[in-house]
């Protein structure tokens, strides 16, 4: 129960996740649509998406290393860039990312001003274990979901992209990491035609 007295800045929000960003290092996010809707169901929408997250991440100075990217939600792993003294701009980026492919799918569905994004989840990883499992549970979304039987499979993750750049000790170490314990919020049911 809180005080009367208690400062409502420091009351949290009961429907909505904190985000302390006020340290710079890596994240790992995920982001879902409203009420879970599949709004970038099929090849066409997920890759807008896709395209659309590396995209700010890049305008944004920050680096990805592992994402994945469904009809409902994606997950990543960053790096908040160097030159700032915090994670700050991850709101910003990804409101932008957010705001941007809103606007896309509503025109596209002729859906103006319909919700499409409910909120992010971030976490930032301090623990050298925790980064690393974290990369591999980003890397086999996909296959967690059911989508594919190989993450590589899967276009609009980079699992791919990790395999062709990593070093073979670098993914048998990653990909070794189990991933039963791993505590993340992804109550997400995928749409299976990607």
């Amino acid at each position: 129960m809180l005080s009367p007295k208690a400062d409502p800045r420091e009351v949290p929000w009961p429907h909505a996740p904190i985000h302390r960003l006020s340290a710079k290092g890596t994240y790992f996010v995920t982001a879902g649509t409203y009420q879970k809707e599949h709004f970038f169901r099929g090849a066409n929408r997920v890759q807008v998406l896709h395209r659309g997250l590396l995209r700010v991440a890049q305008e944004f100075g920050w680096t990805l290393e592992a994402w994945s990217v469904f009809s409902n939600h994606y997950h990543f792993v960053a790096h908040s860039p160097q030159s700032d003294d915090n994670a700050e701009s991850l709101s910003q980026m990804l409101g932008l990312l957010h705001e941007k492919s809103a606007k896309w799918i509503n025109k596209r569905d002729s859906c103006k001003g319909r919700q499409v994004w409910h909120n992010f989840w971030d976490t930032r990883l301090t623990y050298e274990r925790s980064y690393l499992t974290r990369l591999n549970y980003v890397h086999q979304n996909p296959v967690r979901h059911g989508l594919v039987a190989v993450a590589n499979q899967y276009p609009w993750c980079s699992a791919a992209w990790f395999e062709r750049t990593a070093r073979p000790a670098q993914i048998k170490t990653i990909y070794g990491f189990k991933l039963d314990r791993v505590r993340v919020y992804d109550e997400y049911e995928t749409a299976p035609d990607w």
